[in-house]
């Protein structure tokens, strides 16, 4: 086996360069070596595998389907060498990340920086933007994206999940009678955020069945944070990632409507592309700032 694997790399070798004479000078070893190596291992698999002429080679249909597995296993051995080789070795190199602006305050930031911090050969350029970056286009190696992916060719993996709640000013909620059920909620002034998914807002309580509300508003924002600044100063309702009110949820300026019930919460999810020089990089990267936030 161990015989018939270097002869197939020899035999790769030798089409690759497009004579025997080639890929004996790369391979360093003599011509005819390379030829008997050719030679025994088409003795062994019953097939003829490569043309011969004086002028130049060419690949017989058997020869055809081992020459594209034999570079696939010459790719694997040289990426395992490679990754091996690695080992001990501190990661290093550029990552440019487009992240949504939204989460600018969040805990993700807290990965990235003890990231940073474990691996500080690795220059990190972030951009914060909810602007959506093209990954290839814009020069990004990596995306954080929040809601609900696209289907595509990029690799993604989902890191965590962002609670949401319905919240309101306390000066708003006092002008309004108390709600009991989502439904209640219809005719109330609601803020919007886009672009949305979806404007239906599904609330589900235990021991209820789901329950889907309509939002209806003349207030349209493409911003988390002017959304929730709105909604402090009492233009009305917002679903917002729990991290965006915390604060003053504790400290009262601001209410939960409806405690009681649950909103969705929106996925954040890392996506890069696959095949690309930086994927080891980039998968470490992802790896270390994935797993549920405790906040």
């Amino acid at each position: 086996m161990i015989d018939q694997l270097r002869a197939i790399a020899i035999f790769a070798k030798t089409v690759d360069h497009g004579s025997f004479r080639a890929a004996a000078q790369a391979l360093n070893l003599s011509a005819s070596v390379v030829s008997h190596h050719v030679s025994e291992l088409e003795k062994q698999l019953g097939v003829a595998l490569i043309y011969r002429s004086t002028r130049k080679l060419s690949l017989t249909p058997d020869g055809e389907q081992l020459l594209a597995a034999a570079h696939d296993m010459i790719t694997a051995a040289e990426t395992g060498l490679q990754a091996v080789s690695n080992i001990g070795q501190a990661p290093s190199g550029d990552l440019r990340v487009t992240i949504p602006a939204t989460l600018a305050q969040s805990g993700l930031v807290d990965r990235i920086a003890a990231f940073s911090a474990v691996y500080p050969k690795v220059n990190l350029t972030l951009d914060f933007s909810d602007t959506r970056r093209e990954l290839i286009g814009d020069g990004f190696d990596i995306a954080i994206r929040m809601g609900w992916l696209k289907d595509s060719s990029l690799i993604s993996k989902k890191l965590y999940d962002v609670p949401r709640n319905l919240v309101a000013s306390k000066k708003y909620l006092e002008r309004k009678p108390s709600p009991k059920a989502p439904e209640q909620l219809e005719d109330w002034e609601w803020l919007i955020l886009a672009p949305a998914r979806s404007r239906k807002t599904e609330f589900k309580k235990t021991g209820s069945d789901p329950t889907t509300v309509r939002p209806k508003g003349h207030i349209t924002v493409n911003d988390a944070h002017a959304l929730y600044r709105l909604a402090y100063c009492g233009a009305g309702l917002a679903v917002v990632p729990d991290f965006l009110a915390e604060a003053d949820l504790a400290n009262g300026s601001m209410e939960w409507v409806l405690p009681d019930w649950s909103v969705e919460p929106v996925g954040v999810y890392a996506v890069w592309p696959p095949n690309v020089p930086k994927q080891g990089l980039s998968r470490l990267f992802v790896d270390k700032i994935s797993g549920q936030l405790s906040t």
